[in-house]
This record gives C-alpha cells, structure tokens and sequence, in this order.
C-alpha cells in the first residue's frame, strides 16, 4: 500500500516508523498540533506489534536526576490518567515505594527525595512501620526505610497506545501494520520516502520510533543510532494466599528493592517481578527475529526471549528474604524481555542533520513515552521544544563514542547500574583511557587523579600537590558523600593559581574554527554580541534560539578578517552552526587535532614574559585579545581569558606540540612555584567568580536575562537570531541567583531544592566549596524578587542548611585580579 496523490490533510507528510507507545504517543501529539498527514508503519501486528511495549510492565517512577526525565515522566502521568479505553483508565495511581535495607541507601533516598523537591514530584522519606503499612507482605526487619510517592503508578501500556492511535485516527492520521520498512529514500541530503515491503511511502519527515529496531532503521538511513538493546528478566509468581479475593489489577505501591535490583507489582492475585540483579544479555539488534519468525520458534513476540533460570535463582531467593509470603509459592511464569540502553542511560532525540527531514526517538520506556511524544512534536511543528532536551540530544555523542564496541559496553553498564547508588562525579570505568590530552604522560607522573568526561580523561587534582596541603590550615571535615572524588589537594591547587600560578590542561573544550568571506557577517548573526571588531579580538557571545533561550556560550576569537576560533561547549554547537551556515562559509572541528593549556595566577605573566619576544604586558596584550606567537620553539594562539578570576592566558598549540608546550612551561616555572591544577579546583574558582557553565547553570530554556548574561547581548546591533523574542521578553519572574551557605563546613552538590519561607522555590544548578571565600557556593534558580541578604535554605540528605542569597561576583568585583 502507498501514499494516495491526493493531499489527504494538513501539514507535511509525516511517516513514523514504529506503533509502539512512543510512535502512537507521537502521532497523537503531532495531530493535535495540526499536523495530520501521519501514517504509522508497524511491521508486527496492531494493537500489540510484539516490541518493548507489548510486553512492558509498566512502572512509571517519575524522581531521577535529570530535571528532563523528571518531566517527561511527569507527562506521562498526566496524559496516560487522561485516558481510558472502554471505560478502563490507562494509568492506575498507586504510587511507588523504594526501599532501603542498607544505610547508604536510606541515605540515598533522601538525596532522591530532594530531587523530587527540586523538579516539583510529590514524594517523602518514611520509617519502616509506614513501609508495612504500605506493603503488608514485607518483612519489616530487614527495611530501614522508603521513599513514599504517591503520584507514581502502572502504565498500561497497550490500553494508552491504543487509546491515542484512536484519537490520532480520528484526526486524519493512519495506523498500518504488516508493513516491514527495507529502505529509506533520499535526495540533496533530504528524506523522501519510506520504502516497505508493500509500498513506498513519500515523506518530508520521517521519525523512526522503532525501539530496539531502531539501529535497523537508522542503517538504512546512513545515521548512527547509539543503542545497544538488552534483554530483563521478568517473572510472575502463582497465586498468593495472601491476595486472593483481590479483584483490582494493583492496589499497593510498585514496589523497588534497589539494593538487590528488584521490583515488583501487583497483578491482581500475583506479583510480578522485575531484576537487573543478573549479567548483562545484549541482543544484536539487526539478529532480532521478525513477529512471524519469532511466533514461527514458540516465542510470544520479537522482544520475548526464553526465561534463563540460572540468572534467576539468587534474586529469587532475595525476592523471599524481602517478601515471605513468597517462600510458599512459585514461578509460574517468566521471560526476558528485551528494551534499549544507550552508553549514558538518557533517549536519542532529534533530527539527523546529515538527513533532513529523518528524526530520532529511540531509546525510551514508557515511563517517558508521552514526555518524549511531546518534546518531538514540538521540535518538529515549531522548531524546538518547550523543555530542555540537550541531555538526549542525538548530537550529544563524540564521534569516539559513536563505535559499536563502546555503545555495546557503555550501553551494558547502564544496564548493571540502573539501581546503583550513583555519585554525581562517578565516572563509567571502562572503556577507559580512550581520549586524552597531549599532556597525559605528564599528568600521570604527577599523580593525576582522572575522571571521565565525553571519553576525555581529565585530572581532577594531583597527588604531587599534596604536600602542599599543611600549609593550608585546618579544613573543613567532610562527610562520606562529598568527600567522593575530592581531595583538600583542590584546595591547595586553587590557593596555588590565586597566590602564584597554575597550569590547567583546557584540551577537552571544544574549539571550531570557522573560516571564508562570510564568516564574520554569518557569525555576527548568529550571535548575540558584537563581533564586528578588529583581528585580535575575543568575545564572550551567546547562541540563542528564536525563543531568545540560550543554545550555548562561545568564545568568538578573531584571528584574521575571515578566520575565526570558536571556543563551544559539545557537538550540538557544531551541529546548529553547520544547519545554518550559508555557502562559502566553513566549519571545521579542530579539537582533536589541538590542545591547550590555561596559564593563571598573579604570576602567570613573570612566567610566558620571558618565553616569547611579544609583549605580553597589559598594555600590549589586554583583556579578551589574542595572539599568535611563539612559546619557546612553539607556535601559539594567546587568548588572554582567564575562567578563574586571575591574570593569565589560554596557549593552543596543534597536538603534537602539545607536550613540548607543557614542558616549556612547566621548566621555566618551576622557580615560580608553579603547579599543575585540576578540575575540582577550577570549578571552585569559576564560582568565585560566578562564571556560568552551559548545560548545568542555564540552558535554551533560559534567556540572558534571567540568567544574568545581559552583558553579552547587544541589543542595538543590526539583527541576530533571538533578538525579536528578547525585545518582547518581560521583566524576568526567576533568576541564577549566587547563594553563600552560612556555615563554614557545610557543602552541597548541586541539584538539591532550595527553600524560602519554608516553601519550595528552585534548585541549585552548580556548587563548590570556595577556598578562597571560606563557604560554599551554590547557584540557584530563584524568583527574582530574593533581595541579597534574604535567607534561605537548601535540603542536603533532609537536612536544611541555611544560606543566603549573596552579590555577585563574589571574588573580586572590580576585576583588578584580571586587569593587571
């Protein structure tokens, strides 16, 4: 079966690969946004095509680290309540229930009930008699405590795709299923169609919402998909005693026994259980059997694989610990159910910009599923979201994190760590080194502690300055959490940058250089500064979207009349500017072929002075000015930016000079006291300073504005992308407001909700200890109306710690550390 030629509704053809929750979740949400040309192809049969969804238990947890899948999960509570199918609802509220048997879980449920505080989920920490309470069956001596959320509930998966083809059918889109897609056609870099085994399908969007399938499809498209599916043991138990006569599906909390990664639900006179707790099982996902093949081999569905007994039997014997009345019963079914994972746990969204016109939403359980539906339709009809999605990105990969190797072991890891006790620091161990600097030998003779971030290894503080550290007084004690991937070496490094001089491997940022006769007039409009300036001149600009929100913020250098280095953030950067760039202009990623090296501290000039035959005074090198010169015998670009509050210049070198650079430096400032310094204490220092970290303190949900970036927004220039929505932008109702905690030794890490007048009112982004200051700071989105001074508090582990809303910069407001 094809396309009719007759223009059957509104809006551009839309082809959706994939009936699954996400595809009928989508189409429904594209429909109601007037885009009615929507066919949904399903190569298994309709309503239960055998994918993740037909076999999905259903939980839907709505409290997780990140604020976006915080949101779509709180989405798909509000819709899936919305819905019913002959009279039966497709969500059962009855909440949710994690249980601690081990003090640090206990202790982690509190870290996630703050997050719950922050993202707005109404949720609370309980004793062990509430848990009974709630869960008659448990065996209340081995639990310390849970975390009660009420709104939580069971999906019912099936009832909620069905109830929204239904609606979207109604609006004029069609769902076909028996329909296997073998091919994707396109022209000039554009989707065309959608080729099946019956028919071609025309298409100006297709979405492939195709779940484990998903890096099928993508092949077929010539797009990476980074999704590794893996197979999760399910099992349901013969009827209990203790639930006969029930006659609801569910009436108690589904229930989380994290610390054996179990979970467990009602289904009406029986549980079922879920466990994480075994190897993992990757499945290849161009191996996975069609539905008639897979029926044709005596399994349920394509996404059912037989029950492996042997990974089953310690959770068992868990599940009866925790559960008694199970002791009396056994399994009487059970399977492994295949759904996907990607190497950072998060969904891909978005559109491939080497296909235009094909979209991603891929990765995703159903606890997200009409999150995700919202978020795509928006981008598709109106060009963005209304949330924050950089986190799910497509773009977010490095190509180095792209391989079918790492997506395999990253993507298994994720699976191992569903219910692990993360630290926010805590990196992946494996594959592990795969990017580092030109440095790296040196850092490792210095004692480099490394962490892990977009596969860079990067030295967080170094063993050699510890004995540094006497010299500093007595520190504050820190409890076990924060003292995770810390060391008061941080502190004597960022004491070293602020009293002589400090070397810091900046190589992980990423750097773009953009070149041609248009590259000025094309990077003036799509950013919001002044760029019109001479040859040597760096800016500090912004990317914003239509909206005014912002994208991401660069450093803009210009080297030469028609070249340019860009200092950006991740891919996504790269990605906006290559969609937007006119002919003759050229973009090119240098980061991997470069490095760089941050030279600060009040003595950074008495140490780069005597190594080069340029003046490096402040009178011959100022402020935000850049050079190209030489260091010794290597050639550099200077760019006097300092992103700790000191004099200093970051020196960028190709890579394989890289390590002669260090040495360079590193011998000639050895009389200096110089030191090698890490991350730990370069974030402590920026917050001193009260520089922002894109993704973490502001995103395209914010404006410059609020987020206290008005100083790079030029609003008297000709024209930039945002400008329009900036000009009609109200006073702002909320602000990243600098907070001081009142107590000397205490600490936050970010994302903990923050109250005034005992009532939520936002959430810390970033936070460190500042050495200098003696307290720690936390930024926090606020309402705009908390004058400096006003007291606050922040729920850190349950505890309030008192704080108060301070000016800013905190260090150094008249800038003379820098200027000089």
């Amino acid at each position: 079966m094809s396309s009719t030629p007759e223009q059957r509704s509104q809006g551009p053809r839309v082809v959706v690969i994939g009936a699954g929750i996400v595809g009928c979740s989508l189409a429904d949400e594209l429909t109601a946004r007037g885009w009615t040309d929507v066919t949904v192809l399903e190569q298994g049969p309709l309503p239960a095509p055998g994918g993740s969804t037909s076999h999905a238990p259903g939980l839907v947890f709505q409290t997780s680290p990140s604020r976006t899948l915080a949101e779509f999960a709180r989405y798909t509570v509000e819709k899936f309540r919305s819905l019913q199918v002959d009279g039966v609802s497709c969500f059962q509220q009855v909440g949710g229930l994690e249980l601690a048997t081990t003090p640090e879980r206990l202790a982690d449920l509190y870290r996630r009930a703050g997050y719950a505080a922050s993202w707005g989920i109404r949720g609370e920490v309980v004793n062990t008699a509430r848990c009974k309470e709630l869960w008659p069956l448990l065996d209340e001596s081995v639990v310390l405590g849970g975390f009660h959320t009420p709104d939580d509930g069971l999906a019912r998966a099936l009832l909620a795709a069905r109830a929204q083809m239904d609606r979207a059918t109604a609006r004029g889109a069609r769902f076909l299923d028996r329909h296997t897609v073998t091919g994707i056609d396109q022209q000039d870099g554009r989707v065309t169609a959608v080729v099946t085994d019956r028919g071609v399908f025309p298409a100006d969007h297709v979405v492939s919402a195709a779940g484990f399938w998903g890096p099928v499809i993508g092949r077929m498209a010539g797009i990476d998909v980074p999704l590794q599916p893996l197979a999760h043991q399910y099992a349901k138990t013969g009827p209990l005693p203790e639930l006969s006569g029930a006659t609801a599906e569910a009436t108690r909390p589904i229930l989380r026994f994290q610390d054996r990664d179990l979970y467990f639900r009602e289904h009406t006179d029986r549980i079922g259980i879920g466990s994480y707790a075994h190897r993992p099982i990757p499945v290849d996902p161009f191996a996975v059997l069609a539905y008639d093949e897979a029926r044709a081999r005596d399994m349920e569905m394509p996404s059912s694989y037989p029950f492996t007994t042997e990974d089953w039997a310690p959770s068992w014997e868990d599940c009866r610990r925790l559960l008694p009345a199970l002791r009396a019963c056994e399994i009487e079914t059970g399977f492994n159910g295949v759904f996907s994972f990607t190497p950072d746990g998060m969904p891909v969204l978005g559109e491939a910009r080497r296909l235009r016109g094909f979209w991603l939403a891929e990765a995703v359980w159903v606890t997200h599923s009409a999150g995700v539906a919202k978020a795509v339709a928006e981008w598709m009809v109106h060009g963005r979201p209304s949330l924050d999605v950089h986190e799910c990105d497509v773009t977010r990969f490095e190509e180095a994190q792209r391989s079918p190797a790492y997506v395999r072991e990253r993507g298994s890891q994720q699976f191992v760590e569903v219910y692990d006790v993360l630290h926010p620091l805590q990196p992946m161990e494996q594959p592990r080194p795969l990017r580092v600097s030109p440095f790296h030998a040196r850092q490792q003779q210095l004692g480099a502690f490394f962490l892990e971030g977009t596969g860079w290894e990067r030295p967080h503080w170094y063993e050699a300055n510890a004995p540094l550290v006497d010299a500093l007084g007595e520190l504050p004690e820190r409890e076990a959490w924060s003292a995770r991937y810390w060391s008061p070496v941080a502190a004597a490094e960022a004491r070293a940058t602020r009293e002589k001089v400090a070397l810091y491997d900046m190589t992980p940022l990423r750097r773009l250089e953009v070149t041609g006769p248009g590259a000025l007039a094309f990077l003036d409009r799509m950013t919001s500064n002044n760029l019109r300036k001479k040859p040597g001149a760096v800016t500090y600009t912004l990317l914003l979207d239509e909206t005014g929100g912002i994208r991401s913020d660069l450093t803009v250098a210009r080297l030469a009349p028609d070249r340019f280095q860009v200092g950006a953030n991740s891919p996504a950067d790269l990605d906006w500017l290559l969609r937007h760039a006119p002919d003759g202009v050229q973009i090119r990623d240098i980061t991997s072929g470069t490095c760089c090296v941050g030279v600060w501290g009040p003595l950074a000039r008495a140490l780069v002075q005597p190594l080069t035959g340029d003046d490096f005074s402040h009178e011959g090198f100022g402020y935000f000015r850049a050079k190209q010169t030489y260091v010794g015998h290597v050639p550099v670009t200077a760019m006097r930016l300092s992103y700790v509050g000191e004099l200093g210049w970051e020196l960028y070198t190709t890579a394989d000079l890289g390590l002669r650079l260090w040495d360079t430096l590193w011998e000639a400032g050895q009389e200096l006291g110089v030191v090698a310094a890490g991350r730990s204490a370069f974030n402590s220092l920026r917050l001193e300073k009260g520089y922002r970290a894109w993704g973490t303190d502001m995103t395209d949900e914010h404006t410059p504005f609020e987020a206290g970036l008005g100083f790079a927004v030029r609003m008297d220039k000709e024209d930039f992308v945002g400008k329009a929505a900036l000009r009609r932008a109200q006073e702002p109702a909320r602000r990243l407001t600098p907070l001081l905690l009142d107590d000397p030794a205490a600490v936050v890490l970010g994302k903990e909700p923050v109250y005034a007048d005992g009532a939520p009112a936002g959430y810390v982004t970033s936070a460190s200890y500042g050495y200098t200051l003696g307290r720690c700071v936390a930024y926090a989105w606020l309402p705009a109306g908390l004058a400096t001074g006003t007291g606050v508090h922040i729920e850190y582990f349950g505890e309030k710690v008192a704080a108060t809303v301070a000016d800013e910069p905190l260090f150094d407001p008249e800038m003379t550390r820098i200027r000089r």
